[in-house]
């Protein structure tokens, strides 16, 4: 017999974040330092040997972050699967297509979702240390290219990257071994045959707090009662039919915001995914119980929680604030919804249920409970 969830472990609070600034080939490069990066769930993509990992286990998704003072620029390199950028503190300008290539600035509670096969890198140009959020695709996501000048200039400085995506570092005293090749970067012919994205084109993949589509009647368990839901990439768990992410890109992921009123409840509900919730702002309670276990777990802002795939959770706002939260959900496809027994009654009380296609919907258009009486 499994043993039971140990809910509590799954709980990453900010103070539990492990920087590491010898992450990428990045770190001795002027300007480009100090950087302090985390990874938060599965591995991401650094090549230095002493990033620590809060959580390992596979969610479909990597959730990383990384923070750096005024004027520090993270530079070019390029994924394989898709990045997102979260701003939670400070001002970001996000560059792609390469060094001296177009850029866009990103505020807090922006995002902006790169696409895959492009260069991009971002600079803090806010006042003060920024912070930011990252979602990577994928459970391994085939590594990092980096630019070639990057490759230069981390080779300037003493930082030798092998083809086998090992940091060497001469001035530490490692040196190359005999069988050691080093990574060779792209030539500027297969750069310029990237994919290309102009300004105006990039600006549909950055999702801004100020645009967002919030919805109060995007979750069965929550109808007008101070709960509000606005997706921002992929599919999402939204159960408003009217409801559209502005990032529809299928990443492997998908993010929304919920924003709650003080004391507000989204009520007892399961996933067949795994999913992550960060809290943004404010202090949060997940009421968690599966088969073997039950917890409370007690968020504060930037605080970060896996939640099981298939474990019941209740979300509460127990601030005395409205408060924000930060939802991922793994998978391409809509994440449906699975309300508790006790919960569904309470909305067809109310005259509401969920249409045979997962939306909400008044109970009194609906056939399918005729059918069922029929059948």
């Amino acid at each position: 017999m499994p043993p039971a969830t140990d809910f509590p472990s799954r709980l990453i609070r900010r103070s539990d974040l492990v920087a590491c600034e010898s992450a990428f080939i990045d770190y001795r490069i002027p300007g480009c330092h100090p950087k302090h990066n985390y990874a938060l769930i599965g591995p991401g993509v650094a090549q230095g040997s002493k990033q620590f990992v809060n959580l390992a286990e596979p969610h479909g998704f990597n959730l990383g972050a990384v923070n750096v003072p005024h004027g520090v620029t993270n530079p070019m390199h390029l994924h394989y699967t898709a990045e997102v950028f979260i701003c939670f503190r400070g001002d970001w300008a996000v560059q792609w297509g390469g060094t001296g290539g177009p850029e866009a600035t990103i505020g807090e509670g922006d995002l902006v979702s790169v696409p895959t096969w492009i260069y991009r890198g971002f600079r803090n140009v806010g006042a003060d240390d920024g912070f930011l959020f990252t979602v990577l695709g994928g459970d391994q996501s085939g590594g990092i290219l980096w630019a070639p000048d990057v490759v230069q200039a981390g080779q300037e400085n003493g930082l030798f990257l092998t083809d086998d995506d090992r940091i060497i570092d001469t001035v530490e005293g490692e040196s190359l071994a005999a069988d050691d090749r080093l990574f060779v970067p792209m030539t500027p012919a297969e750069m310029a045959s990237l994919p290309q994205y102009p300004p105006a084109a990039m600006a549909r993949n950055i999702v801004r707090q100020r645009d967002l589509a919030w919805s109060t009647r995007a979750l069965l368990g929550a109808i007008d009662a101070g709960i509000a839901l606005a997706p921002a990439v992929g599919f999402g768990m939204t159960e408003d039919v009217a409801h559209r992410a502005p990032v529809m890109d299928p990443w492997g992921f998908s993010i929304a915001w919920v924003r709650a009123a003080p004391g507000a409840t989204i009520p007892a509900h399961r996933l067949a995914e795994k999913q992550v919730l960060v809290a943004y702002s404010g202090t949060w309670r997940i009421d968690l119980q599966d088969a073997d276990a039950s917890a409370a777990i007690a968020l504060d802002a930037w605080d970060t929680y896996s939640v099981p795939a298939g474990a019941w959770r209740a979300i509460t706002n127990t601030g005395t604030s409205e408060a924000l939260l930060l939802v991922v959900n793994a998978g391409d496809a809509r994440t449906r919804i699975e309300w508790r027994p006790d919960v569904v009654a309470a909305a067809d009380a109310r005259g509401y249920a969920i249409d045979a296609n997962g939306f909400l919907a008044a109970k009194r258009f609906l056939r399918l409970h005729l059918l069922e009486k029929r059948a």
